[in-house]
């Protein structure tokens, strides 16, 4: 069963230090936030800095890309989240179909570059 699982004492530290304090987090919002309007102004404000901050990160990966990343060609990178983007309008705001389309372009794209 330990061969299966792996290190026991990773897979709790993973669970105590990574899993449980985010999930307290999460509880807390959901039991806090149940009865707030969804149109308030806090909210508003708090979804668009959720997006800005979301959309640094991914500029800042398609920049200045980590790892394996860094290894695609940039036409391919920014290719790939236009694709992405324009499935997403085109599909009524999915944002599983805009990140599939962006990872099937992406892995397509690698694979005929070689």
């Amino acid at each position: 069963m330990s061969g299966f699982i792996g290190d026991w004492h990773a897979l709790t530290v993973l669970i105590l230090a990574g899993f449980l304090p985010n999930e307290i987090w999460r509880m807390l919002g959901l039991w806090l936030g149940g009865g707030v309007d969804e149109g308030s102004e806090v909210l508003v404000w708090v979804r668009a800095v959720a997006t800005a901050i979301l959309a640094g990160v991914i500029a800042q990966i398609l920049v200045y890309p980590p790892g394996a990343l860094a290894s695609v060609p940039e036409i391919l990178r920014y290719g790939a989240v236009a694709a992405g983007f324009a499935v997403f309008i085109m599909t009524r705001r999915s944002i599983f179909a805009g990140v599939v389309c962006g990872e099937v372009v992406m892995l397509a794209g690698k694979w005929w570059l070689g």
